[in-house]
């Protein structure tokens, strides 16, 4: 029996459900707990065999919480899910390992570059990735005429698509913003995330992109598996810019219709759309289960093109 902790669970009932699914395929006992910062209106939560409170993920005992309650429980992977928490998580996962626990994090050198939109795409720039041309405001307003228009903005360190926007001439800029953002040129093309598998070696095992067909809150609402072997060549490159990268993460690109994709963001835990990889045969989430008991990592690379995911709003009932 193997008890896992899936945190900041919220609505992802689908995730839990991948792993039932992964724990089955495999002949393995799975106790599934999960917490949030409001567990009875959580449907993750509800979905769950066990469900506790914790603070939020900025609070400074954030990772004591879940280190003690993993350390009473005898949980043997935690899974986080939103990326305010990955940073005290991967700072605090020596701890956990030490205790019994696989923390499904990245080290904290990794995470330090993806929860900051501008240094990612300086180190994969550096690397030879492509990606968009990047600058800060003041650096945009010093030099207006050099910079194609008009440009995206976003924050620096947001996610769920929150805080962006199009900047369509110098004059909508402000000279002062809340928190640090960042602007980039507009890409025109399809938009897509490429879902990777990381094994404990740090080489790339599967990469398995899908076309995002709509998308609702930052998230894929419609989505269809395709391949596309450049994809597969961005990634292995984008893994290896990355100083201590580690089992599930996604990225998202724009094939620009002029340039060619250009990646934009990286996630370095499972993205929302993650299920879409899991129903066309990636097995990341059986891959982690493996992991966590010493077994083989079995994340696929033989997994199904045009498998195409159309979301609908369901609920979870408790009385």
């Amino acid at each position: 029996m193997l008890r896992i902790l899936i945190t900041s669970a919220g609505r992802r009932v689908e995730l839990i459900r991948c792993f039932r699914k992964a724990a089955m395929s495999i002949g393995m006992g799975l106790e599934v707990h999960a917490c949030d910062f409001d567990p009875a209106l959580s449907a993750g939560c509800r979905e769950a065999d066990h469900s506790f409170g914790v603070p939020l993920c900025s609070a400074p005992d954030y990772a004591d919480v879940l280190f003690d309650y993993c350390r009473t429980n005898s949980i043997g992977l935690l899974v986080p899910t939103i990326d305010p928490e990955l940073m005290p998580l991967a700072q605090a996962r020596d701890r956990f390992a030490a205790a019994g626990t696989l923390v499904h994090v990245s080290g904290p050198e990794t995470i330090a570059i993806v929860r900051d939109k501008e240094r990612t795409t300086d180190v994969l720039r550096a690397a030879g990735v492509p990606v968009p041309r990047t600058g800060t405001p003041e650096e945009v307003l010093a030099a207006p005429d050099d910079w194609m228009w008009p440009l995206f903005i976003k924050p620096a360190g947001g996610s769920a698509s929150r805080g962006i926007g199009v900047i369509r001439s110098a004059d909508q800029l402000a000279r002062n913003y809340s928190e640090p953002m960042i602007l980039q040129e507009l890409l025109q093309g399809n938009e897509f995330t490429v879902n990777i598998y990381v094994d404990q070696a740090g080489a790339l095992m599967a990469a398995i992109p899908h076309r995002r067909l709509s998308i609702r809150a930052g998230e894929v609402e419609k989505g269809e598996t395709v391949r596309r072997p450049e994809f597969e060549e961005i990634a292995r490159t984008l893994v290896a810019a990355l100083p201590d990268p580690a089992g599930v993460m996604c990225f998202q690109l724009i094939d620009d219709r002029t340039h060619g994709p250009k990646v934009f963001e990286i996630n370095a835990r499972f993205g929302g759309g993650y299920p879409l990889a899991d129903r066309a045969g990636g097995r990341f989430a059986e891959s982690l289960l493996a992991r966590a008991i010493g077994q083989p990592e079995c994340a696929s690379n033989a997994w199904r093109e045009n498998v195409l995911m159309l979301r609908y709003d369901a609920a979870v009932y408790h009385e």
